[in-house]
């Protein structure tokens, strides 16, 4: 069955960096469009950044230029590095295979990554 292990969130000051992982199984990776989404307390989940297969980014308005999303075909994994860290960026962290518009039902336990002002 599909399975998605994230981790590499914690507790970091504002400006600080983080890098998580996404370690998926049960799929076939190597042709897996990979999501990254966020969800804050009180709030509805959100795309942060995407990769297609073949390697093209998007990455939503509040995390251009600070957040960078990558992907090892070879290990199936899909990393998202993340700098500049907000207060505003705390929420826990999955990831999906999924279209850029259309996630899969497939989620992970997520990461929690808390931003201290």
């Amino acid at each position: 069955q599909v399975q998605l292990v994230e981790s590499g969130g914690g507790l970091v000051q504002a400006g600080g960096s983080l890098r998580l992982s996404c370690a998926a199984s049960g799929i076939i990776f190597s042709i897996s469009d990979m999501g990254w989404y966020r969800q804050a307390p009180g709030k509805q989940r959100e795309l942060v950044a995407h990769i297609t297969s073949g390697g093209t980014t998007n990455y939503a308005n509040s995390v251009k230029g600070r957040f960078t999303i990558s992907r090892d075909n070879v290990k199936n994994a899909v990393y998202l590095q993340m700098n500049s860290l907000k207060p505003d960026d705390t929420a826990v962290y999955y990831c999906n295979p999924g279209r850029l518009t259309y996630p899969s039902v497939y989620w992970g336990q997520g990461t929690q990554v808390t931003v201290s002002s």
